[in-house]
């Protein structure tokens, strides 16, 4: 199995997690990823430190509090297929963060170096918003959750709805140098979902343009994806939904990224 492909556990561990990605396990120096499966009334908490962290609500509700805020019965959706954008809690450094699940409930939470800049808050779906990007079988819906627009010290976090049979994260584009103002240096993360989670799958693709690194990753549901550099389009086999969560930091908060020159005239037909 690649080693960028990180799957989660089948039964969640004591605290419910299932998947537990550290900078140091990943190799970077970034991002911080995690998920956790939990019961009704059971209590996900975190001491953020030195990093911000946002909680995202992947299904089910909860009861959510920080140092300074608190609130109640957030999460709408039961399934990440529900046609509605997540909750999402922001937590800066130097706070804490707990949620206490009222139902079955499915969270990542997603970390990068803070500066203590932004105060905690909530973001829900209204604050979201839903765009479409691409055309024809490249097309897929965006759930910009922290766009470069919305506050930060470091994460970008969007979710993605791949329809049956289509591509995203096509053209193929990487942000792997520290080279602004043409290219920002992004370590990311990709948490998958598939619909049918027996039978379906997807194929992720990360590979560099002199091929040191190329890999073609058989993804199924509940698996994590590392991209620490390289291109790294998703392909969605006809018969299934795909969700992903991606998660992307590094030393600037910028995205600005390099389309791989084989594939960019696709962009022209858009």
């Amino acid at each position: 199995m690649s080693e960028l492909r990180i799957k989660s556990k089948a039964t969640p561990n004591q605290d419910g997690s299932v998947i537990k990605v550290t900078p140091e396990d990943a190799g970077w120096k970034y991002v911080g990823f995690e998920v956790y499966h939990l019961q009704p009334g059971q209590t996900f908490e975190k001491e953020t430190e030195d990093l911000e962290v946002a909680v995202v609500l992947l299904s089910g509700k909860a009861d959510a509090k920080t140092n300074s805020q608190a609130w109640d019965n957030i999460g709408e959706r039961m399934s990440v297929f529900d046609d509605s954008p997540a909750y999402t809690v922001y937590v800066s450094s130097n706070d804490r963060v707990e949620l206490t699940a009222l139902t079955d409930l499915e969270i990542a939470v997603c970390t990068a170096p803070g500066k203590g800049t932004y105060e905690a808050h909530l973001i829900t779906p209204e604050d979201v918003v839903v765009a479409q990007r691409g055309y024809g079988s490249l097309e897929r819906e965006i759930h910009n959750i922290i766009p470069a627009d919305k506050p930060a010290d470091s994460l970008f976090i969007f979710e993605v709805f791949t329809p049956e049979g289509n591509w995203s994260s096509y053209p193929p584009h990487k942000h792997d140098e520290d080279n602004l103002p043409q290219e920002s240096y992004l370590e990311e993360t990709y948490y998958h979902r598939v619909s049918s989670p027996e039978n379906g799958f997807a194929i992720q693709r990360v590979y560099t343009h002199d091929k040191s690194l190329d890999e073609t990753i058989v993804v199924k549901d509940g698996d994590l994806v590392l991209v620490p550099k390289g291109y790294h389009p998703v392909s969605n086999p006809p018969g299934y939904k795909l969700y992903y969560l991606n998660v992307m930091a590094g030393p600037v908060r910028e995205w600005k990224f390099t389309n791989d020159k084989d594939h960019e005239w696709l962009l022209a037909k858009n």
